[in-house]
């Protein structure tokens, strides 16, 4: 499927090969492409030195904004347009810079990206893409369907952004039992008439299924303006750019370089789940910048075994660990990441990921594997690791660390550093949310008065229960939601008007 030719603008196309020349509001309003892969832009913008030291004194802010109109042609958002919503989704958080470093012992420099209203990294990315929809909705009078599946955060942070906004529905699956009470709070106690949220007996890839099946029915997507907000849409791993950029300018010492000099290298460890994060990582690479990326993961390994031994395969089941947001083990954002390894071959990304989507797993010929071994490390990190690691942070600098974040720290203690390199750990989530594992590593940590409050507030979901049929069964409950709510709302406009 092609659009027709824009000369000179940012089109994007599908990993799989299907679709080639779509814009940024076309793929803003999408989940998975109509061939069921995943969006991306057809050519990556490189950033020249030059650039990178202009930028040194911007705030994340005014990053977001430079890095967001490298993607988004002005004839869709003009300058002054993108800097307002950018500059209203990024107020409001907990610290005045929006995201803050904690600059520690040994070289420790952690990025925390959870100053926002559900204390989670994806607040970010999230209220950044909620505004587009919402100037595009406005612009065009319409409204949308956004189904999201979550794996802790993604649902918290879609459903603070999206909550009362007249155009949009919100759709939420997350999985019981699976995520702390903050997390599914998060969800469960927001009444607003435009949101939904399904709780259901299963893992978060339990979830994806179904939801994959919803987002390939086309004649759905296109009837009821069906779309996704998890990082399978593009605007999201878009955003994430940024904080790999600030991070790169705040803590690789390129103040220190000469205008005609390299640039100096930057280490980059993140907690890795869905590989959204990681996908930005390596394009943020692309785009210039000497990255070297580390992705580590708990229990749930399947990112470690794809780069060291070629085994990009599921486990039997998903591992429920300390680290819930990334007990995943279908990393869809691998896919974009394959994409740009194997030479934007989409025929070949297409037959690996259908053989994996069909029987789970899949061997990479060792001379891909390799390719990505080149760009990617990755280490692997049980729950008493974990909580070692929360343990240690706290006895060296007073410092608590979330679960997640404790995932990446792992790699500061057990991993040589380099002499001259500089690395950055990303916190994608606040301790608060994780109060019985900060317990259990016997430390305590003071809540946050939002999250104290969230105990006395009324709740609201339904249930997705386990059956025989489980995924045509969820299936069918959420096609009849979608329905009954695009049905709702074209009442509604014909009774206005």
């Amino acid at each position: 499927m092609k659009r027709n030719n824009r000369v000179g603008l940012m089109q994007y196309c599908s990993t799989r090969g299907g679709v080639h020349g779509w814009d940024f509001h076309e793929v803003l309003f999408s989940g998975f492409a109509p061939d069921g892969g995943m969006f991306i832009p057809e050519n990556v913008p490189v950033l020249s030195p030059n650039t990178l030291r202009t930028w040194k004194g911007l705030t994340y802010t005014q990053l977001v904004v430079e890095v967001a109109s490298l993607f988004i042609p002005t004839r869709l958002i003009p300058r002054l347009d993108l800097e307002v919503l950018v500059g209203e989704a990024l107020t409001g958080f907990s610290v005045p810079e929006v995201l803050r470093i904690a600059r520690l012992k040994e070289g420790l420099s952690i990025l925390e990206l959870f100053h926002g209203d559900t204390m989670a990294f994806k607040d970010l990315a999230m209220t950044c893409t909620v505004r587009f929809l919402n100037y595009f909705l406005k612009k065009q009078n319409r409204t949308a369907i956004v189904l999201v599946g979550t794996s802790g955060d993604t649902g918290g942070s879609a459903v603070q952004s999206a909550r009362g906004l007249r155009g949009l529905d919100l759709v939420v699956v997350y999985p019981r039992g699976r995520i702390t009470p903050v997390q599914e709070k998060h969800m469960t106690t927001c009444l607003e008439d435009n949101v939904h949220v399904f709780s259901a007996d299963g893992s978060s890839d339990d979830i994806d299924r179904p939801l994959r099946r919803l987002f390939a029915d086309q004649e759905l997507v296109s009837s009821h303006s069906l779309m996704s907000l998890n990082s399978v849409n593009w605007s999201r791993v878009m955003v994430q750019l940024a904080h790999f950029i600030y991070a790169y300018l705040e803590l690789s010492g390129i103040e220190h370089t000469e205008a005609d000099g390299d640039l100096p290298e930057l280490e980059v460890v993140v907690p890795t789940g869905g590989a959204g994060n990681i996908a930005a990582g390596y394009i943020v690479k692309l785009m210039g910048l000497p990255l070297k990326l580390v992705a580590m993961v708990n229990s749930n390994d399947i990112v470690h075994r794809t780069v060291t031994m070629g085994d990009f395969s599921m486990a039997s089941k998903v591992t429920q660990t300390l680290a819930p947001a990334i007990d995943i083990q279908d990393p869809y954002n691998m896919e974009r990441l394959f994409w740009l390894l194997l030479g934007r071959d989409g025929a070949t990304v297409k037959n690996m990921m259908e053989e994996f989507q069909q029987s789970h797993r899949h061997s990479l010929p060792e001379n891909q594997r390799r390719l990505l071994s080149h760009v990617l490390s990755t280490g692997t990190v049980t729950d008493e690791g974990i909580l070692e690691t929360m343990r240690r942070c706290w006895e060296e600098n007073q410092y608590v660390l979330c679960p997640h974040t404790a995932v990446a720290v792992w790699h500061h203690y057990h991993c040589p550093h380099s002499p001259g390199l500089n690395r950055c750990y990303i916190a994608t989530a606040s301790p608060a949310k994780f109060q019985a594992t900060v317990q259990r590593a016997g430390l305590t940590f003071e809540l946050p008065d939002a999250v104290l409050a969230l105990d006395k507030l009324a709740t609201r979901y339904q249930s997705l229960e386990r059956s025989s049929n489980w995924c045509k069964d969820w299936e069918d409950i959420l096609r009849e939601k979608i329905q009954s709510l695009s049905s709702a709302r074209k009442t509604r406009q014909s009774y206005n008007s």
